[in-house]
């Protein structure tokens, strides 16, 4: 005897019990893909999931929000005003302004240090085992991480928070990672800014992490008060050492990874930068640079680089040359950011914008120089 089983919904069987045969009867113009009344389908979307979605989705919250945030302290809105200042979006530029405006009074309070060195000496866990001497003995500590954007996709992994586990769990310190984007010198298009906000934040110490390209790294010197150049032992020779460019800038040399079976070719690594360095003429800040060896794995040496820099900016601040160097990076700030503003209103206008695309294909086919090009935009844009 059969038990009942499944059939296909355009057939119907016949079970005969006096026999065991079964015979099958294909119904008649019917299509398998016939619809049959039954439950309605749910909506794609639940209006009452949407509703609640709206209720907490954030606010756009107002420049005097963002300022009083800061003010008291609240993390969220320094992250906020941070994003906001970083946007390239012309509706956000006027309410960033007022932010960086109502900051600067409460800024140039703190000891900015620039970390850089070539990818793979240990920035980011050199930064860490530093952030955590610093909050240790009483700081807070701001570290602005400069990730680079590749020039295919123009993404960046953003990744440094990873390799700081410690110091991101840390009150005393906040860790925002950005994308260099299109600027040169291992920094990021808004660093300034950032700068101004985690100081009227409360931040007494800033770290810059650039994102280590090499000897062409020298923008981050011109907003920070002391430059740090992280080595490791074979990068180069006395010969590499006297090299101009970042070399030259640099107020304190670190031989990083001196630990395990490392430590003698860090100590000798030291010996040759240190020689390198007594090749440079006297810097106008009256300080001379030297080198040093630590472990961030170990944490040796890490004491002594901050004795350095509190070394650095005592010799600085009594001879008047840390508050003049100061002054000569607000003049920096002002050129940047008239020809960022520029940049932003050229690519921003109407009629640069619906000529633009067929100057460039123009360019492209020949059919028009580079420089011509620039010149008749230029033409147009200021309306000669």
């Amino acid at each position: 005897m059969f038990r009942d089983f499944f059939w296909p919904r355009d057939c119907s069987y016949i079970y005969r019990n006096n026999t065991r045969n079964l015979s099958l009867t294909a119904k008649k113009n019917i299509s398998a893909l016939t619809e049959v009344n039954g439950v309605d389908q749910p909506e794609a979307v639940s209006s009452s999931a949407a509703r609640n979605l709206v209720s907490k989705r954030q606010r756009s919250v107002s420049a005097q929000d963002l300022i009083n945030g800061i003010f008291d302290g609240n993390i969220t809105a320094l992250s906020r005003a941070i994003t906001l200042v970083e946007s390239t979006n012309p509706e956000h530029q006027q309410k960033a302004s007022e932010v960086i405006s109502a900051c600067l009074p409460k800024a140039n309070n703190s000891v900015r240090i620039g970390i850089t060195g070539v990818p793979g000496v240990g920035k980011s866990t050199f930064i860490e085992a530093f952030g955590k001497y610093l909050t240790g003995i009483g700081k807070k500590v701001a570290v602005l991480a400069v990730d680079p954007s590749s020039s295919l996709s123009h993404g960046s992994i953003l990744g440094d928070k990873t390799r700081m586990e410690e110091l991101v769990k840390d009150k005393n310190a906040f860790i925002r990672p950005s994308a260099s984007g299109e600027t040169l010198g291992g920094v990021a298009r808004k660093t300034r800014e950032t700068i101004t906000l985690c100081e009227a934040f409360g931040f007494d110490t800033i770290i810059i992490e650039t994102v280590g390209v090499g000897q062409s790294e020298t923008a981050v010197h011109g907003m920070t008060d002391f430059f740090l150049l992280l080595q490791i032992a074979g990068a180069g020779d006395e010969l590499q050492g006297i090299k101009r460019g970042i070399m030259e800038m640099a107020d304190a040399i670190v031989i990083n990874k001196a630990d395990g079976d490392n430590i003698k070719k860090a100590k000798l690594a030291k010996t040759e930068f240190g020689r390198a360095l007594h090749y440079f003429p006297q810097k106008s800040s009256g300080w001379m640079p030297t080198a040093l060896t630590c472990s961030a794995i170990t944490k040796d040496g890490i004491p002594e680089i901050w004795e350095i820099v509190s070394a650095y900016l005592t010799l600085t601040k009594e001879n008047g040359y840390f508050e003049k160097r100061r002054s000569e990076q607000n003049l920096e700030w002002m050129h940047e950011a008239i020809n960022e503003q520029l940049k932003l209103n050229f690519y921003n206008d109407g009629k640069v914008a619906s000529t633009i695309d067929n100057t460039r294909k123009n360019v492209m086919e020949h059919r028009l120089s580079p420089f011509s090009a620039a010149q008749e935009l230029l033409k147009l844009f200021l309306g000669k």
